[in-house]
């Protein structure tokens, strides 16, 4: 059987046509025309006037978190929950991340904490220097809870956004409500520019700023010079024009994702033990990845066994982020809850959710689910 993959890149055709023109203009390195364009069209997708197109989402939180002034010895608040580049991108800057446990509505950043946290703080007479909230799994965070209290207490909200293109809270689109916001496009996200990422923000100065330690902070000279640290950071043209293709059929790439849970959710949802991430009541999930949580003593086998079962079929599955106060690296930075993600990480599973997967291999997929429903007696 041919691999089936959990989230393979799916392109549309118009994408060689864009690629096919960079390379006749020999618009090839980094910036060009396709890169201009690209940011242009990005930042109206989502709703936010400014856009720097760059080598990937990594880059654009940790270009965020630095022009927001997060800097060595600061505290920056941030969701548990999450894939690492989001605490890497703290400690970039000689910040310490601070984790707080999801909610079970939207497996996001839990409001209550967040504010609980912050009110400690304030007491204590140090703020943190920012809250870095994740959109998981192509759900926004409780923005409608989350802005205010950021708002309140005067700390800078920062959005990362990088699997969660095309999602909306309250109306608006993810990546819309922070004082700036990361995407990502590697190969497995919804859209993908083999590699790379954006930020945007409301702030012009702030993206101005952006592009310019992207480009190695190279100031305006004939010859090389520098008054600054810079980064090699920006997006190729080429990239840009893969990513202007993909762009034009997001709508279509959601609806299948979301049409991808719909079945799963139809045919194992009834299942002992079966529970699906929730949509959250305040927005629409992309479902960039159809999620779910096994009980291993209702299901009878545990997510592991599912797991392993699928890949004995050379099928790929995998399961949800590993909370960062779990992970060994992070082992020292202080973390508020910690129970509901740690859960969902020991019960949870990513299910192949692309865009571009066969109606076949999905039925595979539940089929081989079902199988294993009270397989193993736990």
């Amino acid at each position: 059987m041919n691999r089936v993959y959990l989230s393979s890149p799916h392109m549309s055709g118009r994408e060689l046509q864009l690629v096919q023109d960079a390379f006749a203009t020999n618009w090839i390195a980094p910036l060009g025309p396709h890169v201009d364009a690209f940011e242009r069209e990005f930042a109206a997708w989502v709703g936010m006037p400014h856009a720097a197109a760059l080598s990937s989402g990594t880059a654009a939180l940790h270009l965020a978190a630095m022009l927001l002034g997060v800097e060595a010895g600061d505290e920056v608040v941030c969701s548990s929950l999450t894939f690492s580049a989001t605490a890497n991108a703290i400690t970039y800057c000689g910040a310490q991340p601070v984790f707080i446990d999801c909610d079970a509505v939207s497996w996001n950043m839990d409001p209550d904490l967040l504010e609980a946290e912050l009110e400690r703080c304030a007491r204590a007479g140090k703020l943190p220097r920012a809250v870095l909230a994740v959109d998981l799994y192509g759900q926004c965070a409780d923005y409608t809870r989350i802005v205010p209290i950021c708002e309140r207490f005067g700390v800078t909200l920062i959005e990362d956004a990088a699997e969660a293109l095309g999602a909306t809270c309250a109306g608006r689109p993810a990546g819309s409500y922070g004082r700036a916001a990361a995407f990502s496009f590697n190969g497995n996200k919804i859209i993908t520019t083999s590699g790379g990422g954006m930020l945007v923000s409301s702030d012009e100065a702030l993206i101005k700023r952006a592009r310019f330690l992207a480009t190695q902070a190279r100031d305006p000279a004939p010859h090389y010079q520098h008054t600054a640290i810079g980064y090699n950071y920006r997006m190729s043209n080429v990239l840009a024009a893969i990513g202007r293709g993909q762009l034009t059929v997001l709508d279509e790439r959601v609806a299948a994702r979301r049409a991808n849970f719909d079945a799963y959710a139809a045919a194992l949802g009834e299942l002992p033990g079966v529970e699906f991430m929730p949509e959250a009541p305040y927005g629409r999930c992309t479902r960039w990845l159809t999620c779910l949580t096994i009980d291993p003593v209702a299901f009878g086998a545990t997510r592991e066994d599912v797991r392993l079962a699928l890949e004995a079929e050379n099928i790929e599955s995998r399961p949800i982020w590993k909370p960062m106060h779990l992970q060994p690296v992070f082992a020292s930075c202080r973390a508020v809850g910690g129970a509901v993600s740690a859960q969902i990480f020991e019960h949870g599973l990513c299910l192949p959710s692309g865009s571009n997967l066969a109606v076949a291999d999905r039925n595979r997929v539940i089929e081989i689910v079902g199988r294993c429903c009270g397989t193993v007696r736990t």
